[in-house]
């Protein structure tokens, strides 16, 4: 049995689990981390495969589809993303975002400005050493609409999600927001994953 205020409000004969939802170059073993963190919780790390969007959203839906009971969910950075456009109609509980990419379609083209590629260009050959018209194409043409409660948790140094993003994505959706001004859009330090623990610890509780 789940414990806690916000497990006060699940049925006690209801099984709450949190799907781990991992960044680029991440591992679904990253949510033995959250085992430890979210006890009485049953935490599943998420196999998906995240060289294209629809893939990767259609491992996740089964993922959830697969869920036992209630579910909540801990995403990082892309893993956010990728969340948003797998769950969409989906039930989820409370969503937990950390460092997240909330506008895929400005992160795909301050990538292009900065490697000189423009749209004409990127149409006409397809690709360009990791960029993708056709990738983009998708992300254009499959809006994100999300709509469940989430907290997120953002690092003043982030070097790819703007505050400005991020404000206006809290604005704009049933949203709170936890900055951590000198983190980095990876949570790797000492400090940085004992602030992001605690967050984790508390939200979950909230």
């Amino acid at each position: 049995m789940v414990r806690g205020s916000f497990a006060g409000r699940l049925c006690s004969l209801e099984v709450m689990e949190i799907l781990y939802i991992h960044g680029m170059g991440g591992s679904p073993l990253e949510a033995e981390h959250y085992r430890e963190i979210c006890k009485g919780f049953d935490v599943i790390g998420v196999e998906y495969d995240g060289s294209f969007p629809s893939k990767a959203r259609d491992d996740i839906r089964n993922a959830c589809d697969d869920a036992k009971g209630k579910v909540c969910v801990i995403a990082n950075s892309i893993g956010a993303y990728f969340t948003m456009l797998a769950l969409q109609g989906f039930e989820v509980e409370k969503a937990l975002f950390i460092s997240p990419i909330l506008d895929m379609e400005s992160v795909i083209l301050g990538m292009m400005s900065r490697a000189g590629v423009s749209e004409d260009e990127l149409r006409r050959k397809g690709e360009i050493d990791t960029l993708s018209w056709k990738y983009l194409s998708f992300v254009r043409e499959n809006p994100i609409t999300w709509s469940f409660p989430t907290e997120i948790l953002y690092a003043g140094n982030d070097c790819i999600t703007s505050r400005i993003t991020v404000d206006e994505f809290v604005r704009n959706h049933d949203a709170r927001l936890t900055v951590m001004e000198d983190g980095e859009h990876w949570f790797h330090t000492e400090e940085q994953v004992a602030f992001l623990d605690e967050w984790v610890r508390r939200v979950l509780a909230a």
